[in-house]
């Protein structure tokens, strides 16, 4: 894996998954952001710019409920980027995506992309796996970029809690049914 603490020129730029926003009703008060615990997928990107001043910064995030939103999260994405200073020149949205498949379809689509360069894709930990799987699959050149690791390799005894299990429990679950549903269905 790249070392992703030094300058990244092999990179042309990072694809970062939706995911961390909260609701689009969260989002009506102007200059006010509402990230939830997968926030690392938007604060991460924003140091990696900083950092590789010739990255390309690509959201890919429509909205996953099917009721109709004031702001899609590409639109709740450029609010957030903007307010934290992102070169506004260098970030492309995808605003039509509903599922992580529609993530890598749809994003090869977004005029300026080309999926044959090499990109990060960035995105919590427990999700690579099938997020990896989908990108590839729709030709992408991709090199997975962590964020938001949910276990580490090792627990104090007084650290666990049984709802903070039920939802780690939760969330793998819902990781390895839709890697399943993918793979069925060929999507991977």
């Amino acid at each position: 894996a790249p070392d992703f603490k030094a300058p990244l020129p092999q990179y042309v730029g990072v694809v970062v998954l939706g995911g961390a926003l909260e609701r689009s009703e969260l989002w009506a008060r102007p200059g006010q952001v509402s990230l939830k615990g997968e926030a690392e997928r938007m604060t991460v990107p924003v140091g990696l710019m900083q950092r590789n001043l010739h990255l390309k910064l690509l959201y890919t995030g429509g909205e996953s409920d099917y009721a109709k939103k004031k702001y899609s999260e590409a639109d709740r994405a450029k609010i957030y980027f903007d307010l934290m200073g992102v070169d506004a020149t260098r970030v492309l949205y995808e605003s039509e995506s509903r599922t992580t498949y529609d993530n890598g379809v749809m994003s090869a689509r977004v005029p300026g992309v080309d999926i044959k360069q090499p990109w990060l894709l960035l995105t919590t930990a427990a999700h690579m796996p099938r997020s990896m799987a989908v990108f590839q699959k729709a030709g992408w050149n991709v090199t997975p970029y962590c964020v938001d690791y949910r276990t580490a390799d090792t627990t104090d005894w007084d650290a666990y809690s049984f709802t903070g299990g039920a939802e780690k429990w939760h969330y793998a679950l819902h990781e390895i049914v839709g890697y399943a549903a993918y793979w069925l269905t060929g999507k991977i």
